[in-house]
């Protein structure tokens, strides 16, 4: 697989059925090995070693209600009191991080409200906080810490 814009990680992948799987530490389960797969293992292992973020407070593939279909968060960060606190969107590296993938995450938050929006192709990562008294939002050039 292709080298990220991330720390690397100890991969834990095997092949089963003549397909190559990746070890999900969230789902506690050996998950296909898309590139896009590839982006959220790196991402979560980095939120997890370098961000602080306790695993047992991230969710992969949540399942939420819009507009009266099903959708899937790539990745939601919860905080301390189980309410959403993070969305975060990702693509294989070769997707370009456009308007259209920033419109994808705004709408999954039209139902869970969250302070923090991330999208991430691995090779980029773009992070907005959210303010909800003045219907704005504000890029971050980092990614914050869990603490913070």
């Amino acid at each position: 697989m292709l080298p990220l814009n991330l720390p690397t990680f100890a991969a834990k992948v095997t092949e089963k059925k003549g397909r190559r799987m990746i070890y999900d530490i969230i789902r506690r389960k050996y998950v296909a090995l898309t590139s896009e797969e590839w982006v959220r293992q790196h991402f979560i292992h980095y939120l997890v070693a370098e961000k602080r973020y306790p695993k047992e407070l991230l969710a992969n593939e949540v399942t939420i209600r819009l507009n009266g279909t099903v959708k899937r968060c790539d990745t939601v960060a919860y905080n301390r009191f189980l309410t959403p606190y993070m969305i975060i969107e990702y693509k294989s590296p070769s997707i370009t991080l456009t308007m259209a993938v920033f419109d994808q995450i705004a709408r999954y938050n039209m139902t869970l409200q969250v302070r923090y929006l991330i999208v991430s192709n691995g090779m980029q990562h773009f992070c907005c906080e959210m303010n909800y008294d003045t219907q704005s939002y504000t890029f971050l050039k980092e990614i914050p810490f869990y603490s913070e």
